[in-house]
């Protein structure tokens, strides 16, 4: 595996951890979760949508975390330890269909998706110190930005006082997760740096009676670090400034398939949050990205493997802009006024055609750029003492520009000669979208709330330009791509006593012109924008779909069981999607059928009681239904069932002493199929850890 440029500096720091801050009661999923309010508060238009709080434990990883959303997903069931990278879309509600993000995924206000791909890269986060992440599912298009037509997540930053936290946590086949936390006042601010270390010698992807000769542990090594600097300049008015590294080293279990991701961040933000008065932030942030991919054939009996196809470099670069105004209107309404600006550019650079693991007999470059300019207006109304009213809409501008595709001969006989030189025409577009809603608190305890709402999301570079193989399947891009888009509503019930409180919400959504990977032939063959298939493979091509139908119920129930043990709380939420696709054309053939990866019934639950010190004890249930692996819903993943728990116990006020499991039961938590092969997920892994604290 390449080394980290981060490993050197984070191993300096090796007693650090993965285990817990000391936790807070109530560490888990949970809507009444603390929220630490980086930029404007949060709008009144809020009460309306589905809403759920996440308090982020450093025991557990970011994704891993977001699971216990129901009906909250990414593209595939393994996490960010053996997932293929590009693979790390997130999705809500049914609306998948490739690996992609159809949620905005925003840190402080900062959007995060891979520029590139769309994608997330999780590891990118474990490094930074935060409290919380908020939910919403569904909304459209809103002032979040174009791209929110599943929902929006929300990272927040901690707000703490001077203190330094380190520790460090070994787990099963050889695991090291490591990460500090250092705030110091300085000047009228206040510094945090922040830093994570994980490797591991993984394990084996595929099933143990399907496995070759070919098949080994799926190591990773994965660091970064960031660094905020928040401080006042006025006495209404504060400035934010974050930068942040990562990278991310990993194996999928089998020579030529390893994969690097690294990146850089650099935002800066101003927010205003005058009590009275105007209201305003600013924001403009960039993002650096780069990651290369090796693609390995394996023979039918799994004891051989030869390189297929190589993405030695794909990199990119995403930069942007937003703005806020909240001016002064009536005590009870609240108008939002802004608009964002988004520039994403890259290529892909790709060897193929091999004729041995060393000379690839030709190579691709492929890429372009694409923007986004947006404007909104929202508006929030206290009609009544019980009814909140809240409506608006967005205009946006879209390009895609400057599209090409070169491939080159790279030996004999005819060694530099262009064998193919598109440059792609310029495309543009306006979309406009809305959304609005109302609750009514019918009683002291019930809410009833509704929304309906428009949304839009831009094709990704990815999505156009550049073409992947999975084993022995190929996909091509299309650059003909057009945007999707989203038309939803939803109705929910909230009901909130002193120690209970459970939402209901009803759901429908359709995607239309939905991006997916759509199944044209099979091999053997040469095929348009990928080459030549195997008998094995499968050719498919990236196309817009007449529509994806998503329709379902999200419950999420919370009970406060301190009558019976102090600090003993429990969580417990399901999702029911019934999502079906819409197609016509090359995608004939899987009109009426499910979405790729897409599971019905996805339930969790969870049982916590923690002390204030730390001690305590927490365990997690999750339940994920079957899936299809394929558009043509040939390959099913089996539904699985797993558990997770940890117990702490405080030496003192400096140190604590923690042990975790994940999947307990080693479920065998499928996750992928190819030619009848099985991979699977995170199988059962122990953990023990110390944390200590300096304030």
């Amino acid at each position: 595996m390449k080394k980290s440029i981060l490993a050197l500096p984070l191993l300096a720091s090796s007693f650090l951890v993965t285990s817990p801050l000391w936790a807070e009661a109530g560490d888990e999923l949970t809507s009444s979760a603390e929220i630490t309010v980086t930029g404007l508060p949060l709008p009144e238009a809020d009460e309306v949508y589905s809403t759920t709080v996440v308090a982020l434990d450093k025991g557990e990883r970011i994704e891993n975390a977001l699971r216990n959303i129901p009906g909250l997903q990414q593209f595939r069931r393994s996490d960010a330890r053996t997932a293929n990278p590009t693979s790390q879309g997130i999705t809500i509600r049914g609306l998948g269909g490739n690996a992609s993000s159809r949620a905005v995924l925003l840190l402080d206000g900062v959007p995060q998706a891979d520029p590139f791909g769309g994608w997330v890269a999780w590891p990118g986060y474990d490094a930074l110190a935060l409290s919380s992440a908020r939910v919403t599912r569904g909304g459209g298009s809103g002032p979040e930005g174009s791209g929110a037509i599943a929902g929006t997540i929300e990272l927040f930053s901690k707000d703490v006082g001077n203190l330094i936290e380190l520790g460090a946590a070994y787990g099963s086949r050889n695991s090291l997760d490591a990460d500090l936390l250092f705030v110091r006042e300085l000047g009228q601010g206040q510094l945090t740096i922040s830093a994570n270390y994980a490797r591991g010698d993984g394990f084996i992807p595929i099933v143990e009676s399907q496995r070759g000769d070919v098949d080994r542990q799926a190591e990773y090594e994965q660091a970064g670090i960031a660094v905020r600097y928040v401080a006042p300049l006025t006495e209404n008015t504060e400035l934010q400034a974050n930068v942040r590294a990562f990278t991310d080293d990993r194996e999928r279990g089998f020579a030529f398939s390893d994969n690097h991701n690294d990146g850089a961040d650099a935002s800066i933000r101003l927010v205003n949050r005058s009590d009275a008065g105007w209201q305003w932030s600013a924001l403009a942030y960039v993002q650096i990205r780069n990651f290369d991919v090796s693609f390995g054939g394996v023979a039918d009996d799994r004891n051989s493997v030869s390189r297929v196809f190589e993405q030695y470099s794909v990199p990119s670069t995403g930069l942007g802009a937003r703005f806020e105004v909240r001016p002064p209107v009536a005590e009870n309404v609240e108008l939002r006024i802004g608009g964002d600006w988004r520039r994403t550019e890259g290529e892909t650079k790709e060897n193929f055609f091999f004729l041995d693991d060393d000379t690839p007999r030709r190579s691709r470059n492929a890429g372009g750029s694409t923007a986004t300019y947006g404007g909104f207006v929202e508006g929030s109304v206290q009609a009544s003492e019980r009814l909140t009213l809240t409506g608006g809409g967005r205009v946006d501008f879209w390009t895609i520009d400057h599209g090409f595709r070169k491939e080159i001969e790279l030996i004999n006989p005819f060694p530099g000669s262009v064998r193919t030189d598109e440059q792609y025409a310029n495309r543009d577009g306006t979309e406009f979208t809305a959304r609005g809603g109302f609750a009514f608190d019918a009683t002291d305890q019930i809410t009833l709330r509704g929304a309906a709402y428009l949304g839009w999301r831009l094709p990704t570079l990815n999505e156009l330009f550049r073409p992947f193989r999975v084993g022995d399947d190929a996909t091509a891009a299309n650059e003909l791509l057009e945007p999707e888009r989203m038309k939803g509503a939803e109705l929910g019930m909230d009901w909130a006593s002193e120690t209970v409180s459970i939402g209901v919400t009803a759901f429908y959504n359709q995607l239309d012109d939905a991006v997916a990977n759509v199944t044209l032939a099979n091999g053997p063959g040469s095929f348009p924008g990928v080459g030549f298939v195997s008998a094995n493979g499968t050719y498919s091509q990236r196309q817009n779909l007449g529509s994806i139908e998503s329709k379902g119920v999200e419950i999420d129930a919370e009970f406060d069981l301190g009558t019976l043990i102090n600090n003993l709380t429990a969580r417990a939420a399901y999702s029911y999607v019934d999502a079906e696709v819409n197609a016509s054309g090359d995608a004939a053939a899987i009109d009426g059928l499910r979405p790729a990866q897409i599971p019905d019934h996805n339930a969790s639950a969870s049982l916590i009681w923690e002390q204030e010190n730390g001690t305590g004890a927490a365990i997690s249930l999750r339940y994920i239904g079957s899936q299809f692996e394929d558009d043509q819903n040939i390959s099913r993943l089996d539904d699985a069932f797993t558990m997770d728990g940890r117990i702490g116990f405080a030496v003192n006020n400096r140190l604590l002493i923690e042990g975790r499991v994940e999947n307990l039961l080693n479920a065998r938590v499928e996750t992928a199929i190819s030619r009848n092969i099985i991979e699977r997920a995170f199988p059962r892994t122990f953990w023990i850890g110390l944390r200590t604290k300096i304030e």
